[in-house]
């Protein structure tokens, strides 16, 4: 059985820097055995951030993506903040917040890009938890997708 570091390496995906807080809070809070992990948003690897509306800018395609790379982003967080993916246990709970249109229908299928990407270093069992995904009018800097999860630890 893989560790979460070498399930994330077998994925061949780079983590983009751990994203500064632009406001004021702390982007992981540690309480117990629980670490709880603030909104981020879509962080690429040279810092730049995807910037779109889906629905318009952004097909659903590339939203399921641009989830990815939040789930990246909160990866870095994590390994910034713990040194290693191994001291997750488990994902209890994800957020996903989609910036679209008043039409747009397909929440989940976005979120499941950071879903995906979860099960994928965590494995079925611990790599999924309880979500929910819901359609916004608008996000921070006009992201297509901002994330916060809750874990819990080893």
């Amino acid at each position: 059985m893989n560790t979460a570091d070498q399930n994330f390496a077998a994925l061949g995906l780079n983590l983009p820097p751990a994203p500064k807080p632009l406001g004021v809070y702390k982007p992981c809070l540690i309480d117990g055995k629980y670490l709880y992990v603030s909104g981020h948003g879509t962080v690429q690897d040279d810092g730049s951030l995807i910037i779109g509306r889906i629905g318009e800018a952004l097909s659903p395609e590339e939203g399921k993506l641009a989830a990815r790379q939040v789930g990246l982003a909160i990866l870095a967080t994590i390994t910034a903040n713990l040194g290693t993916l191994n001291k997750v246990k488990r994902v209890i709970k994800v957020l996903g917040m989609v910036n679209c249109k008043p039409d747009f229908e397909k929440h989940p299928f976005i979120i499941n890009g950071c879903s995906e990407l979860f099960a994928k270093v965590w494995g079925d069992e611990n790599g999924i938890g309880v979500r929910s995904a819901v359609g916004m009018g608008s996000l921070p800097d006009n992201i297509p997708v901002e994330i916060e999860a809750l874990f819990e630890l080893f």
